[in-house]
């Protein structure tokens, strides 16, 4: 059991996560939006991290092909009641969870200590052993 406090998803917070990431992601890879903004840009659905009373969803998402978040996420952001009913029809929740649709910025750190862990290699391999 987890204690009081502790920050760490409980099980049902990460399968019914990966539930509603499974459910946005065949609404948005089904091109059912019909924002032009959108057009021709693909979307990845990367995390869904549930509030611990399932009513609150933070969406991460990344373009595909990379891109700036300025350009999908505003038309996310107005779909959003939307992407709700699909998810009443979809998940079977008591309660379908406010979405917040946010950026991935993961890979794009994991990038940056790739290429540190590659400088302090770099520099290493200068100085000998």
């Amino acid at each position: 059991m987890a204690k009081r406090g502790d920050k760490t998803p409980s099980h049902r917070q990460l399968r019914v996560g990966e539930q509603v990431r499974h459910a946005l992601a065949t609404v948005i890879e089904r091109g059912e939006l019909r924002d032009p903004e959108l057009a021709g840009i693909s979307v990845t659905v990367t995390e869904v991290r549930l509030s611990p009373d399932l009513r609150n969803a933070y969406v991460f998402v990344v373009p595909l092909g990379g891109g700036e978040a300025d350009d999908f996420l505003p038309p996310l952001r107005r779909a959003t009641p939307y992407f709700r009913r699909r998810l009443a029809d979809s998940v079977q929740l008591k309660y379908v969870p406010n979405l917040t649709f946010e950026a991935d910025t993961s890979f794009d750190y994991a990038e940056h200590m790739q290429n540190m862990i590659g400088r302090l290699d770099d520099k290493d391999q200068e100085h000998g052993p």
